[in-house]
């Protein structure tokens, strides 16, 4: 983020408690490709990363809401609908113009299943 001129914003919710039960390295693998695919995505702007309490679930256990935001080019919609399929990026250009293999959120989302959770996307492009 820094080498490209991105601010880089992370927020923590009062809410969420200082000690969580969890597969701690999972959740960083995860995090950490959501976060390196808006750094690649984002020309200029920022990239933001929140944690809440999610308001689903049992009230006695906490179930953490991750949720990462960018000023980015945006995904189709057409493009979201395939985005967990293994080797999908948005198309050929942007393989090109900006590389890997279109397997890291196909990990992140059976990581993410694995421990119980959902992974979902939302775009304003």
């Amino acid at each position: 983020a820094e080498a490209k001129g991105l601010s880089l914003i992370s927020c923590v919710s009062s809410e969420v408690p200082r000690t969580t039960v969890g597969d701690a390295g999972r959740l960083q693998q995860v995090l950490l490709n959501l976060l390196s695919n808006a750094i690649k995505f984002t020309p200029e702007g920022r990239v933001s990363l929140h944690c809440r309490l999610s308001p689903a679930g049992d009230a006695s256990v906490a179930r953490l809401l991750f949720e990462v935001e960018d000023t980015g080019i945006g995904i189709s919609t057409e493009t979201m609908g395939r985005l967990f399929q293994p080797f999908v990026q948005a198309d050929a250009t942007i393989a090109r113009r900006f590389g890997g293999t279109g397997l890291g959120l196909v990990i992140a989302h059976k990581l993410v299943q694995l421990m119980g959770g959902e992974l979902c996307v939302a775009s304003d492009g």
